[in-house]
């Protein structure tokens, strides 16, 4: 082997130490920024990568409620069961089994995904449809509901459509019955 030639190996040996170095010194601060922007990352963005797929939802008052996730926005998600439907509030879910690995950061929402949980119980009452309004601490109100407030649901339900209003702090759940 010639001197050049010795030269250029030495020099590559060199260079690659350098650079196993650098990616060994780079690899921490790597996963901390990988970390850091997780930290960004909300249950809605991940629910939003899930349309269209099974999960099983743990809701609070509720239980398990399995079915396709069909749609999600602001605070809210619809999922699709066997014979209906359910609207449940994202600040009730307390696990979600079977969401994708993905997210969707809100940016990139559509803009009738920043419709709030108002919205979609403004829907369903403007149906007619008979549902049954699930809260936090597990009471159910059957009914049809009547009207959406800024932060209430008007329920009729019983005989006589007696008027149940329910905050929707305290809904977990909406569940179709049609």
């Amino acid at each position: 082997m010639s001197w050049e030639e010795e030269l250029f190996a030495y020099l590559d040996d060199l260079e690659g130490q350098a650079s196993a170095l650098y990616a060994a010194e780079r690899a921490p601060e790597l996963a901390d920024r990988s970390r850091e922007e997780y930290r960004s990352v909300t249950l809605a963005g991940r629910l939003m990568a899930t349309v269209e797929h099974d999960v099983t939802l743990d809701v609070l008052g509720v239980g398990p409620v399995t079915g396709r996730v069909a749609r999600v926005a602001s605070g809210w998600c619809l999922v699709g069961g066997a014979g209906q439907d359910w609207v449940v509030g994202l600040d009730a879910v307390a696990g979600v089994h079977g969401a994708s690995e993905r997210a969707v950061p809100e940016v990139a929402w559509p803009a009738s995904a920043r419709l709030g949980l108002g919205a979609a119980l403004r829907r369903l009452a403007d149906s007619g449809e008979p549902c049954s309004v699930h809260r936090t601490d597990g009471r159910r109100h059957d009914g049809t509901l009547a009207r959406v407030g800024a932060d209430f649901v008007e329920l009729a339900s019983g005989t006589g459509g007696r008027l149940v209003l329910v905050a929707l702090a305290h809904v977990s759940a909406v569940q179709s019955r049609g």
